[in-house]
């Protein structure tokens, strides 16, 4: 099926959803787990710069399944629909998961149920 990459989208890092997280540690622990191929972390998906990172990092073809955790999963999937089609992604292995206002703690355990789930 692919690769497996893990995406984590902080707002900027001023969003005060984020602040009861360490970003760096959910990224750590994800990473330490081996339970995907890769994780990168972006300050702002949402930007245009964050379609141009998302169209590069898509067109590699060996990604099978995109987890991306950050804002509220529906907005994900319509802020990244279409650099994923001008990627040739197919949007149904992108897996987004909210983790806004959560602790380190809570943040990975929604990320490794999605993946697990995946």
């Amino acid at each position: 099926m692919g690769k497996k990459g893990f995406l984590l989208c902080v707002c900027q890092g001023t969003c005060p959803s984020f602040h009861e997280m360490d970003i760096f540690e959910v990224l750590n622990t994800i990473r330490r787990e081996n339970i995907v191929d890769f994780v990168s972390i972006h300050p702002q998906l949402c930007a245009d710069d964050g379609d141009e990172f998302l169209k590069t990092l898509m067109a590699n073809k060996e990604i099978g399944k995109l987890f991306v955790a950050g804002c509220d999963p529906r907005m994900q999937q319509k802020m990244f629909k279409d650099a994923f089609k001008e990627a040739g992604f197919d949007v149904n292995h992108h897996f987004p998961v909210d983790i806004r206002n959560m602790t380190t703690e809570q943040a990975v355990d929604a990320i490794k149920k999605l993946i697990e789930q995946n």
